[in-house]
């Protein structure tokens, strides 16, 4: 963790609230059972003799905090002195703290609207601008998943442009292939996340809302198409396109598909969205892991274990 060492023998940071419980010792005395973080990592701590004092603690809150680390059972255990919620006047980037996209979502987000903008389908153009547009502030910042592929803050931008520059390649290799229109599904397919995913107060996600659990982004991204062509007067085949593609993009009805995709443009980025979430999958677990050696079992990967052969960087990184 990235603690910043003091002259007294003790150490200070700021970190996430991962895990913030009141508890009692055998002789009646309150104190915090925590479990604190950084994008580096998480340590098991404790305030001793908690009354209330100090403020209220929760969990995902950001705080800043002073103590020793100590051995407890072999492992390193943060003994907390002085523990604060962060105020307005302190300085610390909430990537320091949260798994955060290396590139940022505002420069990926130009990146996109200036491929759209350049689109001869002046249908296609209108609509997707004018969704990404009136999304922005959301797009840029949140998180592509629960906890899945790109859980991390701008990993909705990262997944997207992700999708599009391989979208891009492939129209090369294949020209039957419309770009506008599988560059438009790209960049919408996961739009109404902004929606269905409830924010903490680090960005990340922490749960779905309750019209998300009921309705999901599939259908409320077909939703918001339809919604956007009405208020723009657009009537043409382009916006049903458009719909199956964000209803059938999960596959299979067993993923959350409403139906499965029924053209080649849908079914190109069916199949590039399931990609690039298992390339990141992978690289996630196995950089967790020395070369020559296996990872756990995956269960979002068929409950395999994953090798690390070395012969590569695993970080997970797109050249955009």
């Amino acid at each position: 963790m990235n603690f910043k060492q003091l002259p007294n023998g003790m150490c200070d940071g700021f970190v996430v609230l991962r895990k913030c419980e009141e508890k009692k010792t055998k002789n009646g005395s309150t104190y915090l059972d925590l479990i604190i973080g950084d994008k580096d990592g998480e340590m098991t701590a404790k305030l001793w003799d908690y009354n209330g004092a100090s403020g209220t603690f929760e969990q995902e809150m950001i705080v800043k905090i002073r103590g020793t680390v100590e051995q407890y059972n072999g492992k390193d255990q943060f003994r907390v002195a002085q523990i604060r919620p962060v105020g307005d006047n302190d300085e610390y980037n909430l990537s320091d703290l949260v798994p955060s996209s290396d590139v940022g979502g505002e420069m990926l987000f130009d990146m996109m609207v200036k491929k759209v903008d350049a689109f001869t389908n002046d249908n296609l153009r209108r609509i997707v601008l004018e969704i990404v547009n009136d999304k922005k502030e959301l797009m840029i910042k949140y998180p592509a998943a629960l906890k899945l592929h790109h859980a991390m803050l701008g990993g909705l931008m990262y997944h997207t442009m992700s999708i599009v520059r391989m979208a891009e390649e492939m129209c090369k290799i294949y020209p039957t292939i419309n770009r506008e229109l599988l560059l438009s599904g790209a960049i919408l397919h996961d739009v109404a996340k902004t929606w269905e995913l409830e924010q903490s107060k680090t960005g990340l996600a922490k749960g779905y809302t309750t019209e998300g659990e009921l309705i999901g982004h599939l259908v409320k991204g077909a939703m918001i198409i339809d919604e956007t062509a009405k208020k723009l007067g657009i009537e043409c085949e382009e916006v049903t396109l458009l719909e199956h593609m964000i209803i059938s993009h999960h596959g299979v009805p067993e993923y959350g598909a409403a139906v499965r995709p029924m053209f080649l443009e849908a079914i190109v980025l069916s199949m590039l969205d399931d990609l690039d979430a298992t390339i990141f999958e992978v690289n996630h677990a196995t950089n967790k892991v020395d070369a020559g050696s296996f990872t756990d079992r995956q269960w979002a990967l068929d409950n395999r274990k994953l090798y690390n052969h070395g012969l590569s960087d695993t970080e997970h990184k797109v050249n955009f």
